[in-house]
């Protein structure tokens, strides 16, 4: 429905259920890439969002990859550029089937190898494509299944298997790192049940991305782990929020995000200002492994895989569709787009002319809701909550917006009341005092109200300590 219509909106039972059906359809197309065969091929794009590249290395066993979509970086260097692949790593990569090769079974095999004198080899491959970035108010979701080097302990000393993006002004310059910006979907060392997710920018060394490090976190696979099973590590690139954020996924948990506020203009825009390639590779030894244990050693094992079921980058434009619920895993701290609920009463999805573009749930009247499920706060109690809400509601009519936790029979833990803000799509960010808050819940937005008369619009949430 147009920003400019009347408010007199019905909610039809119809479109509730298609919005509902919709979400499901979302959610279930995230939560089961990480349970599907080690043959899946990259999962459907959701409503709203469109497949630009995809390789799900179906192919004869033995056989390279395609390189209309890929390249291979060989040797210890870009030309030109730093050696040891500016890392500090050991191995000789090549465009050998012996390092990289389907097996047959719809996955691509990068294997280090060591041969009789000691030298290690292995593979790099990188898209062509250098474009990969999110359209102006729209998202970008990079996400690839992969299962680790399945090697432990002692036999995985040096190992560094990684999937990764690199900004695309450093392809053919290779000395602008880190400021062109570096994304680490995935990275892990020595074989630890560990994913590891980074962004890099700024200068070298410190700098406002504290460089070498940059701005990470990490977490555990679950299930089974990183080297046992297959696993879906992704990235989302979200331009449709403010402040734009970067958030990094395992198996459609989000658990790292990183906002163009923690830095400083000029450092985000150099770092994003552009599009990106992608990369995956396992490297031996280097600065990253060295730093839990050292590189390999003798009694390293060679020959051990990561295996790569496929990879995907889907795009969604600024006024696209619903905003994929992530599979039961949100960051307090990072703008919940209100339309990704996992379950609502009474909301209908519509196109918001706010700040981003994107979606706004709306038709809000006494009674409804909205279910945000496994939302994360941390050990860190959180005290506030802030919404962006919009009414176009008569003089009289208002109503309060409430957030309770894992039952929408249990008492708010915050609220704020709402009358009319000049139109249906006029935003402001209202706050409000909450309990304090720790560990993970589901979050129910609640609303209430002493007419029938709908009262409110919501774009997004959060909360902050």
């Amino acid at each position: 429905m147009s920003a400019s219509s009347g408010r007199a909106r019905p909610r039809p039972l119809r479109r509730a259920l298609v919005a509902v059906a919709a979400a499901v359809g979302l959610a279930a197309a995230l939560a089961t890439a990480a349970t599907a065969p080690a043959d899946a091929s990259a999962p459907t794009p959701p409503s709203g969002w469109t497949q630009v590249f995809a390789d799900d290395f179906d192919g004869a066993a033995g056989t390279g990859v395609n390189t209309a979509d890929w390249r291979y970086d060989t040797g210890t260097s870009y030309p030109g550029g730093a050696g040891g692949w500016g890392t500090g790593e050991v191995e000789t990569m090549t465009s050998s089937t012996d390092n990289v090769a389907l097996d047959g079974n719809g996955n691509l095999l990068i294997t280090p190898r060591r041969d009789a004198s000691g030298n290690w080899t292995s593979g790099r491959i990188e898209t062509n494509r250098t474009d990969f970035q999110p359209p102006a108010g729209g998202r970008l979701h990079v996400q690839a299944r992969i299962q680790m080097p399945n090697v432990t302990g002692a036999g995985a000393k040096g190992y560094w298997p990684a999937f990764w993006m690199l900004g695309a002004p450093f392809r053919g310059n290779y000395w602008n790192w880190p400021g062109v910006g570096e994304l680490d979907i995935m990275e892990n060392v020595q074989g630890l049940n560990t994913d590891w997710a980074t962004m890099h920018c700024g200068t070298n060394p410190g700098g406002p991305c504290n460089e070498t490090s940059g701005i990470g976190n990490t977490t555990s696979c679950t299930g089974t782990t990183c080297q046992a099973g297959f696993h879906t590590y992704a990235m989302e690139w979200d331009r449709s929020t403010s402040p734009e954020e970067i958030r990094f996924y395992l198996d459609g948990v989000v658990f790292h995000t990183v906002r163009a506020n923690q830095v400083d203009a000029t450092t985000w825009a150099d770092a994003t200002n552009h599009g990106y390639f992608l990369i995956l590779n396992v490297a031996m030894g280097g600065g990253f492994p060295g730093a839990f244990g050292g590189g390999p050693d003798s009694g390293t094992e060679p020959n051990h895989p990561m295996a790569v079921d496929y990879v995907q980058v889907l795009q969604s434009s600024g006024g696209g569709g619903t905003t994929p619920p992530p599979s039961g895993g949100r960051d307090a701290y990072s703008a919940v787009q209100a339309e990704s609920y996992d379950g609502q009463s009474g909301v209908i999805p519509e196109t918001t002319t706010d700040t981003g573009g994107g979606q706004d749930i709306g038709s809000l009247a006494n009674g409804d809701w909205a279910l945000y499920k496994g939302v994360a706060f941390g050990s860190t109690p959180a005290t506030q909550f802030h919404a962006r809400v919009a009414s176009g509601a008569a003089s009289g009519v208002s109503g309060l917006v409430g957030v309770r936790l894992d039952s929408r029979g249990n008492a708010p833990i915050g609220s704020f009341a709402l009358a009319s803000t000049g139109g249906w799509q006029s935003w402001p960010t209202v706050p409000a005092n909450i309990g304090p808050v720790t560990g993970t819940h589901d979050v129910y937005l609640t609303f209430t109200s002493g007419q029938p008369a709908d009262f409110v619009n919501v774009n997004w949430f959060d909360f902050g300590h």
